[in-house]
């Protein structure tokens, strides 16, 4: 299905337009680093916009981190603080690839989380979630409240629905922004999208299969994997660009039963990047050609930079060979395990695998989740969380910047709450952990996103929370932990 076109311009509010008409200039050059911008009354004049379009505009571009205000002075363009670093090493798409059980790795999150569980928390830099307050928790108490009012022998009375949940409608409209064209009953929810992507691997795999994963990847999908008895084959995956499709064209050339390729095109975790559309369509086309299920993760497609969505590799799906998963868990509710799987020409197998292995899913989550998405407050909210996260990305990337040794590298992706950071050549991301978490601060060691050792050096850092002075000290302290141990890298 070819994708549909993005939501014209107009379709935004105001505010949006104009804020979006100055980032564009701040971001191209034209307006420069400390300069000032035209006063709010004079943005009313020059765009014919009442005087709170204007402050808001100003205010969103504030919360960007792009403008201060200066007292009695007006709105400047903020100064970039950053020291420039180079991005992350892009991997070697023609090396040899070896599949792997990935036994073990269930025992190396397991010692991850009991160390995590041991020592007291102080600042976690490693969630994937936003803070509480970034959500829309009382909006979602008083939609749960009208739907029990409405309902109020539901919590009293089994689920009625698998695959006609009143959900699903909600969720198929807003696909479509993604360029999905999706019927309610092409869609099932599930409990958050792990289980999605558990059921899809079900579906179409047996054990000893070989799936395609990219490299790194989501530990969650590697734990999963293990515990299907599958073989996971490593495709070289760029901190840019996503999955080399050139690398996995050749897999398939020298690899037998390849089953299943599972990539996360959007804000991938941990990499955060974005797969050009042009290189999603190619990778959707390979898998055509060669008969075998993509398996899309899109759960953090929504966290982009502005409220243009991002396309899904579904968009270009033509043949029913791509299995999209989702989740709601890190864009509106944390608390609740919801996700949701359109599972194109395994549909139906997938459906009874759902129902074998979790029944139906629970009913007053996806009736409140289902009202709260249908209305503009929705939009609102995410329009929020972008703005927030963008802001919090840029703080976090400043902070290590200005603290980490020499020979660090990152770059600043355009959504999501990940930061994907190479420390400098021999340093330990699994010592740094050890050392940092018995300081209450939680960080991720790249060892957990893949079975080789090429991600030793790397750690996953999360701007979910607000850069507080306590994330602030957290940092320096952790690059202070980072410091000592790349000297003793460099003594080895």
């Amino acid at each position: 299905m070819d994708p549909q076109p993005n939501p014209q311009p107009h379709a935004q509010p105001l505010y949006l337009r104009l804020s979006s008409h100055y980032r564009q200039a701040i971001q191209s050059g034209v307006l420069m680093p400390g300069e000032r911008m035209p006063s709010v009354r004079a943005l009313t004049r020059l765009h014919q916009v009442s005087l709170s379009t204007a402050v808001e505009a100003c205010h969103t571009l504030e919360d960007e981190g792009l403008l201060e205000a200066r007292p009695r002075s007006g709105y400047f363009v903020l100064k970039r603080r950053r020291v420039d670093l180079p991005p992350p090493s892009e991997p070697d798409p023609g090396r040899k690839l070896d599949p792997a059980q990935y036994v073990g790795i269930h025992d190396r999150v397991s010692d991850y989380v009991a160390k995590c569980e041991i020592y007291p928390l102080v600042t976690n830099l490693a969630g994937t979630y936003g803070s509480p307050e970034m959500y829309p928790a009382q909006e979602l108490k008083n939609a749960a409240i009208r739907a029990l009012r409405k309902h109020p022998m539901m919590l009293a009375s089994p689920p009625d629905f698998l695959n006609d949940s009143p959900l699903n409608a909600v969720l198929a409209k807003r696909a479509l922004e993604a360029g999905m064209q999706l019927a309610p009953e092409d869609i099932l929810v599930t409990n958050g999208c792990i289980e999605a992507i558990n059921i899809a691997l079900r579906a179409v795999t047996r054990p000893g299969d070989t799936v395609a994963v990219e490299s790194p990847t989501y530990h969650g999908l590697l734990q999963i994997l293990e515990s299907l008895g599958l073989r996971a084959l490593e495709i070289p995956t760029s901190p840019t660009q996503g999955i080399s499709v050139e690398a996995l064209d050749l897999a398939f050339q020298t690899h037998d039963r390849i089953r299943a390729v599972v990539a996360i095109p959007n804000f991938h975790n941990p990499l955060s990047c974005v797969m050009p559309d042009a290189e999603k369509e190619k990778l959707v086309r390979l898998c055509e050609r060669q008969q075998v299920a993509l398996i899309e993760d899109d759960t953090y497609a929504a966290m982009g930079r502005d409220d243009i969505p991002l396309k899904a590799a579904k968009a270009w799906d033509r043949s029913g060979s791509v299995i999209h998963c989702a989740s709601l868990r890190k864009t509106l509710a944390p608390g609740l395990r919801l996700g949701w799987i359109a599972g194109g020409r395994w549909q139906a197998r997938i459906q009874m695998l759902k129902y074998a292995q979790s029944r139906v899913t629970e009913t007053l989550a996806q009736i409140t989740v289902a009202e709260f998405m249908a209305s503009s407050a929705y939009d609102r909210h995410l329009a929020r969380l972008r703005r927030m996260l963008t802001l919090q990305r840029e703080q976090m990337a400043d902070a290590i910047a200005s603290h980490f040794p020499a020979g660090t590298r990152l770059s600043v992706p355009g959504g999501g709450m990940l930061l994907w950071v190479e420390l400098p050549p021999g340093t330990s991301a699994q010592a740094v952990f050890n050392t940092a978490i018995r300081q209450g601060i939680r960080v991720s060691p790249g060892s957990l996103f893949s079975n080789s050792s090429r991600f030793d050096h790397f750690l996953r850092i999360s701007c979910g929370a607000p850069y507080t002075a306590q994330a602030g000290e957290a940092l320096r302290k952790l690059a202070e932990i980072v410091s000592t141990e790349a000297a003793r890298a460099g003594q080895d």
